[in-house]
């Protein structure tokens, strides 16, 4: 694997834990802005709406530039705003940072899909994308209760600032290990001509799969820590380990995943789908049993972001000649899942459903996707490898 892979996805690292540290620090910032719990936690959701909206429109905008030029300007651009955000007194430019920022993060982590992919052979490219994803999981594991820890000790100004800082040695190690040429979007494929191959039904299906797939897997880890201590029984000083646990779990699915998948990427998904719908069915009903709570809090983060990773390698294979807004569309159906997910799951807890019924919400989606995905046969003996 090239080391300007492993590159990309250390800068996802560094923005994957900026997408989600203010889940422990919305108390702190409302605190110190003078504003509600409901306002600080907007500031995650302009994040999401800011990758999902801007994944397309700045993959387009890079299509104009060499891949090394369009990844350290996107990344400058989101050193930039951490660094604003850390020092805004008022949380109006904070909110705008956020969005900026998620601006920069999505034209990123489109062009880093579409970059890792080209810089691979076609046996690889699974693997490829699979590390770049990876970078997520591992904020999931590391990052973000590095965050948590650091707002808890210095704030959460401290928290951006570690993001900034953390995020340029990427910068130079882009500039030193991606190629200087121009995409061949730029040498050959217009932004017109790879919109028209993503009129695709079959890679609009991909996507609606990676979404509904994606959405499953945040809807429970979103609500894991009242499922663990409400339902399992566990107590609070457990939920750090046990959310290591999903982190470390998904961790293992995209690297295990990502091999797979460059071989037998059909034979992944359907016994992957089929196996995460039935993992989510019995976490639900085997909850209140903590050993088996604590075996599939594992099992599902493996499965989720096993089939999750390859999902989005799959756009690749199906959208050939876009592979600049293959990403994008990725990056963004990654965000809608992640977005839509916790949503259903706060109707289903809101509905007297208790704290299992985000775990049931993530069987139907997932459900919902394979019955999608056995209806559509998406992929076809001639796009396997």
């Amino acid at each position: 694997m090239p080391f300007a892979v492993y590159m990309l996805g250390l800068a996802v690292f560094t923005q994957g834990t900026s997408e989600f540290m203010l889940s422990g620090l919305v108390a702190d910032i409302a605190r110190d802005l003078h504003v509600s719990i409901p306002a600080a936690g907007l500031l995650t959701s302009a994040f999401a709406v800011g990758m999902v909206i801007g994944a397309p429109l700045m993959a387009v905008l890079g299509l104009r530039w060499s891949r090394r030029r369009a990844l350290t300007g996107f990344l400058v651009v989101f050193i930039a705003v951490h660094v604003v955000g850390a020092l805004t007194p008022g949380y109006e430019v904070l909110l705008c940072a956020r969005v900026v920022g998620a601006l920069a993060n999505a034209g990123f982590w489109a062009t880093a899909l579409a970059t890792a992919n080209a810089l691979v052979e076609p046996g690889l490219k699974a693997r490829a994308t699979s590390t770049v994803v990876g970078g997520v999981t591992l904020s999931c594991v590391v990052g973000v209760p590095a965050g948590a820890l650091l707002g808890q000790y210095w704030g959460w100004r401290a928290a951006f600032w570690a993001v900034a800082v953390l995020s340029v040695p990427a910068v130079f190690a882009i500039l030193r290990a991606i190629p200087g040429g121009r995409p061949p979007s730029a040498s050959g494929t217009t932004a017109r001509e790879e919109l028209r191959v993503l009129r695709n039904p079959r890679v609009l299906v991909v996507l609606l799969l990676g979404a509904l797939v994606n959405g499953a897997t945040f809807c429970t880890f979103t609500y894991l820590t009242p499922l663990l201590t409400g339902v399992t029984g566990f107590g609070e000083g457990w939920m750090p380990a046990l959310l290591a646990l999903f982190g470390a779990g998904s961790f293992v699915g995209v690297a295990v995943g990502g091999r797979i998948a460059d071989a037998r990427p059909l034979a992944l998904l359907w016994a992957g789908s089929a196996a995460l719908c039935a993992g989510w069915v019995v976490f639900a009903l085997a909850a209140g049993v903590p050993v088996l709570a604590v075996v599939f809090v594992l099992v599902q983060g493996i499965l989720s972001f096993g089939v999750g990773s390859t999902l989005v390698a799959r756009v690749f294979s199906v959208a050939t000649g876009a592979p600049t807004l293959a990403g994008a569309l990725a990056t963004a159906a990654f965000n809608v899942g992640a977005t839509a997910g916790p949503w259903l799951g706060g109707l289903a807890i809101g509905a007297g459903g208790g704290f299992r019924s985000p775990v049931w919400v993530s069987a139907a989606l997932v459900a919902l996707a394979f019955a999608v995905f056995a209806l559509s046969r998406v992929p076809t003996r001639s796009r396997t490898r």
